[in-house]
């Protein structure tokens, strides 16, 4: 079932969920292949749809990824002590990434490691607005995601539980993917566009 949001509010109200996942819902393949179909509609950069998505919902592999997650996220909590909601959020994820029950991983071949900056912006901008437009589709149908890249520590070792080529393919990312508790998010606080737009130039506001 799809939401009643007009283009503002889905786009103002696209969270990182993290908490607000529903762990004991089903979530349907066909509505994970809606939010895919939208996403191959993406604008591409320099590589033209060089980009695949890998589904993962068997929970032995789901498992894994979680236990290579974790292990990063274990570290990125203890060198940043206190609390906060993001780092509330980050723990209940590592904690429990292994009951989402989708985990969504973009991918885009060929692989950017050693290349210029001009190269990288080329591929990174044809796979991230296809992974966002997965994302805002999937808000829309009541589902929440979050980008994350912690498993990347680990990305051969994904590669290979997946099957995945990893000397031509470059994974970016892990979306864990479920519905949502509740479907009322609000715009988030933000700085003053003032104080992060500069008009012609650096030095300019």
């Amino acid at each position: 079932m799809k939401l009643d949001l007009g283009p503002d509010e889905l786009l103002s109200t696209t969270r990182s969920v993290r908490l607000r996942l529903d762990l004991e819902r089903p979530l349907e393949r066909e509505v994970l292949e809606d939010c895919l179909r939208l996403a191959q509609q993406a604008p591409t950069g320099g590589n033209a749809q060089g980009w695949s998505f890998v589904v993962v919902t068997d929970p032995a592999k789901r498992e894994q990824l979680a236990v290579w997650w974790r292990e990063v996220a274990d570290g990125y909590l203890a060198a940043r002590p206190g609390g906060g909601r993001i780092r509330d959020g980050v723990r209940h994820l590592a904690d429990n990434l292994q009951r989402v029950p989708a985990h969504v991983i973009p991918c885009i071949s060929p692989r950017t490691d050693g290349k210029p900056a001009a190269a990288q912006a080329g591929t990174w901008g044809s796979i991230i607005p296809a992974a966002w437009s997965f994302m805002l589709a999937a808000r829309s149908r009541g589902l929440g995601t979050v980008w994350t890249t912690f498993h990347l520590a680990h990305e051969r070792e994904a590669a290979e539980l997946l099957g995945i080529p990893y000397e031509e393919v470059m994974q970016v990312a892990l979306i864990p993917v479920a519905y949502t508790k509740g479907t009322d998010f609000n715009p988030a606080p933000r700085r003053p566009l003032g104080s992060m737009v500069r008009w012609d130039g650096w030095d300019t506001a």
